[in-house]
């Protein structure tokens, strides 16, 4: 419609121009065909959604492992290392780290199957090491239930099987090592023991080539190993005496080197006492399927359906049109 200088209403000559009531009137006209349409697209949605293969996500957070579930690896690092060894809250972040890296190895390894599992592990807050949120989608919600609490398990297990072999192989090493600075250390005693009888029996040599029966001096201070034999024969042959049955003496070092080998000695160490994780939700049960979606679904159906039997009315009558005016 068009308004000219005088406001009298004329209709546009304009062949491109679209009439929209005549649209909505040939739509209205062809409204059964359109439900037909519209009901055989719903149809066809019923029964992809009979057909199609369901998807449900069962999801669980986990954190760091508390200082039981990690208690005998930290105490045997403890004994290890002594005062170089890390910190518990070191240790539950290295081992959760391991924990997370295996992890995704894993969900790596079941998206590149030939059947694809989804697996996924993320940070529950952004920029957080943690907890993280894991997730796991199968074709039933009891399924990826027990899937989801199986693999975290499996990761659980293979974590702290390895820190249990790296904790032996380490023990090993401490032992082998603690075992050879002892021999060592009895090795310098035994002949620093040795060199101190030799020195005495040298004196005792000397007082008894020079007849020196009774100390000669005052001040046992001043003794040398030059001036010992002018302690005289007796005095001498007493030390020799006491010398040969003393024990080895040992510094510091040469004890608490023993009582950590004791104490490696008495560890009980067993993998399945080392956890990785803990629970701050156990995998739930999903109650809502993420896919198909039957609103979803049924409400593109009707949307599709309408507009394939709209366009089929326009179509048919524009036909009719064309033919009219040929």
């Amino acid at each position: 419609m068009t308004y000219n200088n005088n406001n009298q209403v004329t209709r546009s000559s304009d062949p491109e121009q679209i009439d929209l009531i005549d649209l909505v009137l040939q739509l209205w006209r062809g409204k059964w065909l359109i439900a037909a349409f519209i009901a055989i697209a719903i149809a066809i949605a019923a029964v992809y959604l009979m057909i199609a293969k369901e998807q449900w996500s069962s999801t669980s957070i986990i954190t760091q492992p508390d200082s039981a579930q990690i208690g005998t690896y930290s105490t045997a690092l403890n004994i290890l290392y002594g005062t170089s060894a890390p910190k518990l809250p070191d240790v539950q972040s290295n081992v959760f780290n391991r924990y997370n890296a295996a992890f995704s190895a894993l969900a790596g390894t079941l998206e590149n199957k030939e059947k694809p599992e989804k697996l996924t592990i993320e940070p529950v807050v952004k920029g957080q090491a943690t907890p993280l949120q894991v997730t796991y989608a199968s074709d039933s919600a009891e399924a990826a239930q027990k899937q989801l609490a199986l693999y975290i398990q499996q990761i659980d297990e293979q974590i702290g099987k390895e820190l249990y072999s790296d904790l032996k192989d380490n023990i090993e090493q401490q032992v082998a090592t603690l075992k050879v600075s002892i021999e060592n250390q009895e090795e310098i005693a035994q002949e620093q023991k040795d060199l101190r009888i030799k020195q005495l029996s040298e004196s005792l040599k000397f007082a008894q080539a020079a007849g020196v029966t009774k100390p000669q001096i005052q001040q046992t201070q001043d003794v040398t190993q030059d001036s010992m034999f002018l302690l005289g024969t007796d005095a001498l042959s007493t030390m020799v005496e006491r010398e040969s049955s003393r024990p080895l003496t040992f510094g510091g070092d040469y004890y608490q080197n023993k009582q950590r080998l004791l104490d490696i000695d008495k560890l009980q160490l067993d993998a399945k006492s080392i956890h990785a994780y803990r629970y701050v939700m156990k995998p739930d049960l999903p109650v809502r399927r993420d896919s198909p979606k039957r609103a979803i679904v049924l409400i593109l159906s009707v949307l599709l359906g309408g507009l394939i039997g709209s366009g089929v009315v326009l179509g048919r009558n524009a036909m009719r049109n064309y033919q009219r005016k040929a």
